[in-house]
């Protein structure tokens, strides 16, 4: 595989590209996302996001003192207008193992989601579902997804806002059936340093048609609400992140996970102060 390289590199570049990939060398690190002999098959939609991570890991390919494959996969989803040839062209050119999957989604979710509803829920379900089993064909041992900090974040709040659920996305998951192992590997980095990036890097771009133009999805009303804290408090979202990270669930309230109903007082302090209250009356 050739190393991808922008088309007029500047310092500042290297530098972003230095950054993403040290964030994303600490992230597998830190979760073991990656071990010696892994084919990892990473998911690539044409997306900035997709691109970057397939752009870092190769990078990473080359310096890591372990050895792992890349595969690059992408569905088809048949939709309208889809550019078939932009991401073989795009493997091809710096000669990335690369298996396209075809499958007629987009139909199944236009027949099945009425108009006006949100179509992300059911085709991010039949999507994943053709990864799971793409992965298994193809014999991969980890899946890895283009999701980053501010993803993973939104996610949070989603799940909060709307499912009563402190609940994120996992930067290393194992799916429901055991079978597959998801990681997301540019789970630090900062969705703005991937933008940077991709667009500096000039990655052909294919937008989602299906539901891309769903400006009022409620992800994108709360990566407003994140924007907007992020720019009145820099920072705010790494932080939310860290949190994410230093969990204390006896300052929570979920009875399942701690056990609020079994607290009992802890005597021995009170035992300690009469011990110590006699030894000095002792010394007197």
């Amino acid at each position: 595989m050739i190393e991808m390289i922008a088309p007029n590199p500047s310092g500042r570049l290297f530098k972003l590209q230095k950054k993403l990939i040290s964030q994303t060398g600490k992230a597998i690190e830190y979760y073991n996302m990656i071990e010696d002999g892994d084919r990892v098959m990473v998911c690539v939609s044409g997306g900035k996001d997709s691109y970057t991570l397939l752009s870092i890991l190769i990078a990473l390919q080359k310096r890591a003192p372990i050895n792992f494959e890349i595969i690059a996969m992408n569905l088809d989803q048949k939709q309208p207008g889809f550019p078939a040839q932009t991401l073989p062209n795009f493997f091809k050119k710096y000669q990335v193992p690369f298996h396209i999957v075809t499958e007629d989604t987009y139909s199944i979710v236009k027949e099945k989601v009425p108009i006006g509803k949100i179509t992300c829920p059911l085709c991010s379900r039949l999507r994943r579902g053709i990864i799971y089993k793409t992965a298994k064909d193809l014999k991969i041992s980890k899946i890895a997804l283009g999701h980053h900090k501010n993803d993973i974040v939104e996610t949070f709040f989603m799940n909060m806002f709307h499912g009563s659920k402190l609940k994120a996305m996992p930067p290393k998951l194992l799916s429901d059936d055991k079978q597959s192992i998801v990681i997301r590997p540019l789970a630090f980095c900062e969705e703005r340093d991937i933008e940077k990036f991709s667009n500096a890097m000039n990655f052909p771009i294919i937008p989602c048609n299906l539901c891309g133009s769903q400006e009022n999805l409620e992800r994108q009303n709360i990566k407003k609400m994140l924007n907007a804290w992020e720019k009145k408090n820099p920072g705010r979202i790494s932080n939310i992140f860290k949190s994410l990270t230093n969990i204390e669930l006896s300052h929570l309230a979920d009875n399942n996970l701690f056990n609020f109903k079994g607290l009992i007082k802890d005597d021995t302090t009170q035992v300690d102060a009469v011990l110590k209250k006699i030894i000095e009356i002792e010394k007197l």
